[in-house]
């Protein structure tokens, strides 16, 4: 599958941890195996990985998607019939609306054909399994944004911070304070016209760069 030029998302899910699953259909023993990743590479050496701790088992079926400056999605079916595997495998990552993420499916064959359909079902099932046992959060684009105030407008200052729900990711006492908050793209004209409001106009705004914060399914920060 080709790669597609994408932009920046503004947010996306993914997967948080290394996660597993595993059921049996038909004494046919599934193990799905998944990884948060953040390239290409990093997926393919996962893949291989499991390839090499399942040396003996009848397949192992893998599909990834990843964001990057492109998106790129693959999937195998690892000589399982063709369509019957590696792509409803694939379909799942992308029903559920993942990127970032590698799912393996290892798969012991226990005597038994499992046809067209039920290799479908056990391999979307194993896939769903695999993917809501791995803590799903979401990556949201920010911008660093740097502030410095005058000890006397820093209470005021941050109490606006909070109240408004912003990101204050760090605090640096030295002869002024300086604050690092992080703000989701599309909103810092807002942030710079509310910090100049309650400092009087006496605060010292630089804009910095973007970046990727996660969020928890509560919508924790996780550093």
């Amino acid at each position: 599958m080709e790669a597609i030029k994408h932009n920046m998302l503004p947010e996306y899910k993914t997967i948080l941890n290394f996660a597993t699953a595993e059921f049996e259909e038909k004494k046919s023993k599934f193990i799905a195996s998944v990884k948060p990743v953040s390239n290409e590479g990093d997926a393919i050496e996962f893949i291989s990985s499991l390839k090499t701790k399942y040396w003996n088992a009848t397949h192992n079926v893998y599909a990834y998607s990843i964001h990057n400056d492109t998106l790129i999605q693959r999937c195998s079916d690892d000589g399982e019939p063709s369509g019957t595997a590696g792509m409803p495998t694939l379909e799942v990552i992308k029903r559920m609306g993942m990127q970032d993420a590698v799912v393996v499916i290892t798969r012991y064959f226990g005597g038994t054909l499992l046809g067209a359909s039920g290799l479908i079902r056990a391999y979307s099932r194993s896939a769903s399994l695999g993917l809501e046992a791995a803590e799903a959060v979401t990556r949201k684009l920010c911008i660093n944004v740097n502030v410095v105030v005058e000890y006397t407008l820093f209470g005021r200052l941050q109490n606006m911070l909070m109240t408004n729900n912003n990101i204050i990711k760090d605090i640096k006492y030295g002869q002024d304070v300086e604050l690092l908050v992080l703000i989701e793209v599309g909103n810092e004209e807002k942030l710079i016209s509310d910090i100049t409001e309650n400092s009087n106009g006496r605060a010292i705004i630089d804009i910095g760069e973007k970046t990727y914060i996660t969020l928890g399914s509560d919508g924790r920060l996780i550093v």
